[in-house]
């Protein structure tokens, strides 16, 4: 008798419990939010809105590792159609004394993202030397 109760305890599979949802929680299905009963779909957040400061940053960041230049500072932030426009002044030569070093500016074209979308140098000059803009 007693092979028969270990073959019976053998057999017998184990059952997890249904773990039963609460009122207001959506059960998942494979991954993804099931339909709410309110009938609204769950949607996506926004993208988040950059402020004009993350912009001039992104920027700066973004044409340091393609001309591997330093920024100096932003000069110019201005919201466009599609996004923004910042000038940046980057060291372009190092010099001693470092009053003669070689500065440019350049206009760097972001989305509205902070994605880089092109630049170009506008300018050239040396730090010593005042300019009329």
């Amino acid at each position: 008798m007693a092979t028969e109760e270990n073959t019976n305890s053998r057999d017998q599979v184990r059952k997890r419990p249904i773990k039963r949802s609460t009122a207001g929680e959506s059960p998942k299905r494979n991954g993804t939010a099931a339909p709410r009963r309110d009938g609204n779909s769950p949607r996506a957040a926004p993208p988040k809105r950059l402020s004009g400061g993350q912009v001039a940053s992104r920027a700066a960041r973004q044409l340091l590792e393609l001309t591997g230049r330093e920024a100096e500072g932003v000069t110019s932030l201005q919201r466009t159609d599609d996004g923004w426009s910042v000038q940046v002044e980057l060291v372009e030569v190092r010099r001693i004394p470092d009053t003669t070093d070689v500065l440019a500016v350049y206009e760097v074209e972001v989305d509205s993202r902070g994605e880089l979308q092109g630049y170009r140098r506008l300018k050239r000059y040396s730090r010593g030397v005042a300019g009329e803009e």
